[in-house]
């Protein structure tokens, strides 16, 4: 069996996005420069992780690192990029907080609610569907962005072509993720065709390799996916779910809620959320429908 890392993956698919006419790659992608200009004098009474915040200057924001387009860490430069990332970027200048110092923090989809519960970080943004049992433990502000669960193949596959077809065929995905419990809670297949790791990744590497047949998550993160393998894989179907990405927030902090959703919507008004959206994720060819921001 071949082995295949998350670096030699990745890397490869730098090349393999600017084959297949998409600008750009993993590790060049980002907003324009200039775009994230940090705010003055900003204040969000009322809200005890801003003081937090403020007291140690600058901001710990929990994001993923394995998917093209959207959060990725580059394993020559360890440096951040993607659309999640850029949008990171984004509320931390609008906070008052240079958005070059950010420490980002690679949390797994299983470890997300805990880790904005022990403080570990400030925010999330890392394909965060928003869920009311989500909401329970965490809170959220958003959507800036709306996906929705698909699946990917190989590119000769003709056996699947949506979530019915399914049945007696191996499929991937990742722990604590919605898309894995809407396969096992619909039976689209049988229990023992259920593989879950802790990153896409990991996933994508079992589809390429030949021991899965599908893997299933958000179509934004698919098609990144997609394009990093350019003539080895392809999403298929239309999407079956829709996944309202939100940031996390300690659910208490209703005054960081508000202020974070009044920069998303911001960002939606002027522009800058496509400028964001232009320069990252929309390179990998992933739908660009604005999200509307549900406050609550």
């Amino acid at each position: 069996m071949r082995v295949r890392t998350l670096a030699a993956v990745l890397l490869t698919g730098a090349l393999a996005l600017t084959a297949c006419g998409k600008e750009g790659s993993p590790t060049d992608q980002g907003a324009p420069a200039g775009l994230f200009e940090v705010a003055k004098d900003v204040k969000v009474d009322g809200s005890p992780t801003f003081e937090k915040i403020k007291a140690r200057g600058s901001l710990v924001v929990g994001v993923k690192e394995d998917q093209p387009g959207l959060g990725y860490k580059d394993p020559t430069t360890n440096k951040y990029s993607g659309f999640d990332i850029d949008m990171a970027r984004l509320v931390s200048a609008k906070l008052g907080f240079d958005p070059e110092k950010i420490q980002f923090k690679t949390i797994q989809s299983a470890a997300r609610e805990q880790a904005l519960i022990n403080g570990d970080v400030d925010y999330y943004v890392g394909t965060y569907t928003i869920n009311a049992g989500r909401k329970e433990k965490v809170g959220f502000a958003g959507p800036y962005f709306v996906a929705g669960q698909d699946l990917l193949v190989k590119k000769d596959n003709t056996d699947i072509t949506g979530p019915e077809t399914l049945k007696g065929k191996k499929v991937c995905s990742v722990t604590g993720s919605t898309p894995i419990k809407k396969i096992r809670d619909n039976n689209y297949t049988e229990p023992q065709n259920i593989l879950e790791f802790q990153g896409y990744s990991q996933c994508v590497t079992k589809l390429l390799d030949g021991e899965v047949d599908a893997v299933t998550t958000d179509d934004a993160i698919l098609k990144g996916y997609a394009a990093a393998e350019e003539g080895k894989l392809k999403v298929v179907g239309k999407t079956f779910s829709s996944e309202p990405y939100g940031i996390g927030l300690p659910k208490e902090d209703k005054a960081l809620r508000d202020k974070v959703n009044d920069i998303l919507q911001a960002s939606l008004d002027d522009g800058t959320w496509q400028k964001i959206y232009d320069g990252t994720l929309g390179k990998s060819g992933a739908s660009a429908q604005k999200p509307t921001i549900d406050r609550y």
